[in-house]
């Protein structure tokens, strides 16, 4: 086993399957010599050279379209973002080509092409660069969308992410950054549409995305102290979506709450708690409760952020209310 940070994991990750396939690109802003705007690519340039790490223009558009040109000629990309927000310059590229290209040729063509779209949530970056949207993206067919929570998720869905040969929307949460963990020394891959456990507890479930996982662990701890038995469900990705592990969970607690950075209203969330309710309604003891971000542009302020963002005592009091019910 060895340590490394969320980004040094991503970092790995590209590296391993770098060496592993000749053909694969990394492109983006910044990620050549300077290693990315928060050092996820350093070190690959020294590797793989400029043929290999390409240092594109500040054009969003052109930097997933390039990606897609890639895959479709039989080279694998990951084409970064250096913000989730900035996809709004390239939507069609993400949504209308990439994953619709295979279904036009009927399965002749392939597009194995990774979207990194770091989140900047919690970090005081402001309205156009504090975006969670991964919403969005769940509702395009053909597109996959992973959003790990730990370095060891990082790693392994990265490398599954590069393997598939479909598009994959890979969003990972900047201020996980600097968390570690242990990973193994030998190759390892996550799948996609497997969740996570990470606490067993048998009154009320909890599903976590990316960022609020942590979030969800600590109130947890807390809520234990008060006689509330807490499981935190971790879904790792969205698209596919491991809707089973999330339905066992409640059938146990009867009582869900799911907790996202992104705004409420059109949320992942909503979308869970639907397909909770379509599918085990009976096993409910009240309404799923969302813990999201305010519906209000993301302020630049941190105690304004603050407000907006959940935080892990926001979870406590969704899981308190069960209780007044």
């Amino acid at each position: 086993m060895h340590s490394l940070t969320y980004a040094q994991a991503i970092n790995e990750a590209l590296k391993e399957e770098m060496r592993r396939d000749p053909n694969l690109v990394v492109l983006g802003e910044d990620v050549g010599k300077y290693g990315g705007v928060f050092g996820v690519t350093r070190g690959l340039y020294d590797e793989f050279g400029e043929a290999r790490v390409r240092d594109c223009p500040l054009n969003e558009a052109a930097i997933i379209s390039f990606g897609i040109g890639l895959a479709l000629a039989g080279k694998p990309a990951v084409a970064e973002l250096e913000f989730m927000d900035f996809v709004t310059f390239c939507m069609d590229a993400v949504t209308n080509q990439a994953p619709k290209l295979r279904f036009f040729w009927g399965g002749q063509v392939e597009v194995p092409l990774v979207i990194r779209t770091p989140i900047a949530s919690g970090l005081g970056f402001g309205t156009q660069h504090s975006q969670s949207l991964e919403s969005w993206f769940m509702h395009v067919p053909g597109l996959k969308v992973a959003m790990p929570a730990t370095a060891y998720d990082a790693k392994g869905l990265m490398k599954t992410a590069i393997r598939d040969r479909n598009p994959v929307l890979f969003a990972d949460n900047i201020s996980l950054y600097s968390t570690k963990g242990d990973l193994p020394d030998e190759e390892y891959l996550v799948p996609f549409g497997q969740a996570e456990v990470r606490r067993a507890g048998d009154d009320v479930t909890v599903v976590a995305l990316g960022a609020m996982v942590p979030q969800a662990l600590t109130a947890a701890d807390e809520l234990a102290g008060q006689g509330l038995s807490v499981e935190v469900i971790d879904p790792r990705t969205l698209a596919p979506f491991d809707l089973e592990t999330i339905l066992a969970s409640v059938e146990k607690t009867g009582r869900v709450v799911v907790a996202h950075q992104a705004h409420k209203t059109g949320g992942v969330g909503a979308e869970i708690a639907q397909q909770i309710t379509e599918r085990a309604f009976d096993a409910l003891d009240g309404p799923v409760v969302r813990v999201a971000a305010a519906d209000v542009p993301v302020p630049a302020s941190a105690p304004l952020e603050s407000a907006v963002f959940p935080q892990a005592a926001d979870i406590v009091r969704a899981c308190q209310s069960f209780r007044r019910r």
